[in-house]
């Protein structure tokens, strides 16, 4: 099995990521307000509705409001580990681990933890770098190579 190439992405702002968001926002305020025209006015179910559809539109947008406030950086694979470097600091590159919570194909969802550090939620999306997309997700689903002889017992054998 081969490693997965070194690669270089960019982090940073996505507008996917903002529709998606608006959109499930939007779906969730048009269920609620269906409901209270369904009910023929709104009893305190259909304000207990109406205040979490409120609270999680306030919620998106400060989430919003604080990835926008982040500057980003680059995330790199170098065939051993992940690193990260954030464009904001002049912090050198960090290692870290990346685990996957959510792939769309065309968009990943990654939760980044430096040893020591908090944890960092990162959104790449296909359209920051699309010729290096490939390469990234690859690497994302590799595992760190190892210097363990091969298994293939036939390959190290000499005639």
């Amino acid at each position: 099995m081969h490693n997965a190439p070194s690669v270089t992405y960019p982090v940073g702002r996505s507008r996917w990521m903002d529709g998606l968001l608006a959109g499930l926002w939007l779906s969730g305020a048009a269920a609620v307000a269906a409901w209270c025209l369904q009910a023929g006015g709104v009893g305190w179910r259909q304000a207990l509705g109406l205040v979490a559809v409120l609270g999680a539109g306030v919620a998106a947008l400060w989430a919003r409001r604080e990835a926008h406030r982040l500057a980003g950086g680059e995330l790199r694979w170098d065939g051993q580990a992940w690193l990260w470097t954030a464009r904001a600091g002049a912090e050198a590159a960090a290692p870290g681990s990346l685990t996957v919570h959510l792939d769309l194909q065309h968009g990943l969802l990654l939760r980044w933890q430096a040893p020591g550090a908090g944890r960092q939620w990162l959104w790449l999306s296909r359209s920051a770098h699309p010729a290096r997309w490939d390469d990234l997700r690859r690497a994302v689903y590799s595992r760190a190579s190892t210097d363990a002889p091969p298994d293939d017992e036939s390959a190290t054998a000499t005639p």
